[in-house]
């Protein structure tokens, strides 16, 4: 196979990332920090009939996205982002289902002496099946150990490395003595484009019901203030012509005044009789709900009694 010459080679780099600005509507900006080649590899490969991992050099990718602008004006928006060591993931697939694909393919890592904690390492409280000979490295470290059938044995469970801390030489050596891999690496999603809009990456956990409960509270404010003020809205005309027809039946209540709605409450305040008989009819339906309540209340709690860790030869 013949290697293209470096021309020929950022000629189809243009073309290529051309092509997938207009084939793709939307796509995530990624960071690639501590990514191997390996790994990337696989992530092309989960994503293959769903999307398109592209990276490159910052530069080429802003100078083809700025070639592109007469074009697609929006793609601007990008410009900002592209810095580090980042790559782009062409897709027109559901945005969270991409983003599960790449956030599922991590990878464990052990501790390197001067990179930087991304989650918190805890070293728990066990046998390290090391000799005694190292005992002073744990107590280089401050970890309370004993020694435990000719082996080491730490005490206490250690938090060894906050997020953002920087791994030292003593820190990663024992985390590789201990043959713990503290840290997974994988893309990092930074910013998600879209049809123009570009926004971070956990927008895309609002769901339906959250975007609902939104939006039924602004109209319930809506509601409100136009009740308030008197003035009439979408919002608020059911309420008002309920709170008008309660107004009526007050009214036909204490008058002569006649309508069909109002007849059922007529005959209520006319025979008090018919209350007690709706109520006698209503309460055993409330009594049998609450003495099923109280049943299931009652079999919970049994169970939980049952269940007090205790065995018969306890």
């Amino acid at each position: 196979m013949v290697k293209e010459d470096k021309s020929t080679w950022k000629s189809n780099y243009f073309l290529k990332i051309i092509r997938l600005l207009d084939e793709y509507p939307r796509c995530f900006m990624v960071g690639a920090d501590n990514v191997g080649s390996k790994q990337m590899q696989n992530i092309r490969m989960a994503l293959r009939g769903t999307g398109e991992v592209l990276m490159g050099k910052n530069t080429m990718m802003r100078k083809a996205i700025r070639g592109h602008l007469d074009s697609n004006p929006a793609l601007e928006k990008l410009l900002p982002h592209i810095k580090g060591n980042v790559g782009l993931v062409f897709t027109k697939a559901d945005l969270t289902d991409v983003r599960k694909i790449i956030l599922d393919n991590k990878v464990a890592a052990p501790a390197k002496a001067g990179a930087l904690a991304t989650d918190e390492v805890i070293i728990p409280a066990q046998n390290t099946g090391l000799g005694p000979e190292k005992t002073s490295f744990f107590q280089a470290l401050a970890i309370q150990t004993k020694i435990s059938r000719g082996t080491i044995e730490i005490m206490n469970d250690v938090k060894l490395l906050q997020p953002g801390d920087k791994v030292g030489a003593s820190e990663a050596t024992l985390l590789n003595m201990l043959n713990i891999s503290p840290f997974t690496y994988g893309l990092q999603l930074q910013m998600v484009y879209d049809a123009g809009t570009v926004f971070e990456p956990s927008i895309l956990d609002i769901t339906d019901a959250d975007l609902r409960s939104r939006f039924m509270s602004g109209v319930v404010n809506v509601a409100c203030v136009s009740l308030a003020i008197g003035y009439p809205t979408v919002a608020s005309i059911p309420h008002t012509i309920i709170n008008g027809f309660k107004n009526l039946l007050a009214i036909a209540a204490v008058t002569d005044v006649e309508f069909k709605e109002a007849e059922t409450i007529k005959e209520y305040l006319k025979d008090p009789s018919k209350f007690a008989a709706v109520a006698a009819v209503a309460a055993p339906a409330a009594a049998a709900a609450e003495e099923k309540k109280e049943e299931k209340k009652e079999e919970s709690e049994e169970e939980e009694d049952d269940d007090m860790g205790f065995g018969l030869f306890d």
